[in-house]
């Protein structure tokens, strides 16, 4: 039964890898004044939410029809749902979750009078500066990105929450770079760059790329989420990052870590990035999976994709756990 005397909140995607912790930083650090609702398709594993205090809610943000009840009274809705994939062939799929799904979420926040839209982005969807200087919020995008599917769809999707606030609808972007840690919840799970990081650890990955990443612990990017509704201006965008760290440094870092077993790692040649990529999309379509090493992911490999947190840090009083104690935390 939905409690009058407390806010509402809905976050979309809430069995997800972000929108679960989004969940769980919600109940955790202001349950007594919330009623949350936790938006899921009728073909999720519920089990991550397992025990919570929370209103489970089925719909499906492909589908506007099922948005009308769990929207209804919303104060806030955090729109964590989204598709991540390095693909040209998963192009339609990301412009689909991506693009038309947050086109029906933020009409969906217009038509039941929503308060504040968070919309969860990601760096994907900035421009990039050259030679390794850190991007911020106001960085252009450059046109060689709207070649990769996902960066593209992501910007689109920035595009329509830009869409709602000219319609009238209070809106803030939350930005993360690459998001890793293990989940809390039942059963914890994790995403794929966590996984890589275990796979070095072990040993498995003897080669690194030449370029760079910006990295974030995923309960740091949960709790930005409730910083940005909070304090955030309307309109901005907020970029969520630790440390940006190149992938000879990653590789170093990890080897030195107490039981590593990673003996040696190298730089990989030229050569290297078009067969990986075709290796790894050659295998997901044989296996009909989700590619996560691909061509356009080994193009951006090549790249220092470094973000600054200067604003999150000056604007929302974000701190951020250090790479190196993320990293430990991931395979310890």
């Amino acid at each position: 039964m939905l409690d009058t005397k407390k806010r509402v909140v809905l976050v979309t995607g809430a069995t997800g890898y972000i929108g679960s912790q989004v969940v769980y930083a919600l109940q955790k650090l202001c349950g007594d004044t919330l009623h949350i609702r936790a938006l899921v398709r009728p073909s999720s594993d519920l089990s991550v939410l397992s025990g919570l205090p929370v209103e489970i809610v089925k719909g499906d943000i492909l589908n506007p029809a099922s948005l009308h009840e769990p929207f209804l009274s919303a104060d806030a809705v955090f729109h964590c749902a989204g598709l991540v994939a390095y693909a040209k062939n998963h192009r339609r799929e990301l412009h689909q979750t991506n693009v038309a799904g947050t086109a029906n979420v933020v009409n969906a926040c217009l038509q039941k009078g929503v308060n504040r839209l968070v919309l969860t982005s990601s760096v994907a969807a900035l421009g990039v500066k050259d030679g390794g200087e850190p991007a911020d919020e106001e960085t252009t995008f450059n046109d060689w990105q709207r070649r990769i599917a996902y960066m593209e769809s992501k910007r689109l999707a920035e595009m329509e929450g830009e869409r709602g606030i000219a319609e009238g609808l209070d809106v803030v972007m939350v930005n993360p770079g690459v998001v890793v840690g293990r989940s809390e919840g039942f059963p914890a799970f994790t995403n794929s760059a966590t996984k890589a990081m275990e796979r070095i650890y072990q040993g498995r990955i003897p080669l690194y790329p030449s370029g760079g990443i910006s990295l974030v612990d995923i309960w740091d990017v949960a709790r930005a989420h409730l910083e940005v509704w909070s304090k955030g201006k309307r309109g901005e965008r907020y970029i969520i990052v630790s440390e940006n760290r190149s992938f000879g440094e990653l590789f170093a870092m990890i080897r030195e870590l107490p039981g590593s077993r990673m003996r040696f790692a190298v730089s990989a040649v030229e050569s290297f990035y078009g067969i990986v990529g075709m290796g790894g999309e050659l295998y997901a379509l044989l296996t009909g999976s989700r590619p996560y090493i691909s061509l356009e992911s080994m193009q951006l490999a090549r790249r220092k994709l470094y973000y600054s947190n200067r604003k999150s840090i000056s604007k929302l009083g974000m701190s951020y756990r250090p790479v190196r104690d993320i990293v430990q935390s991931v395979v310890g």
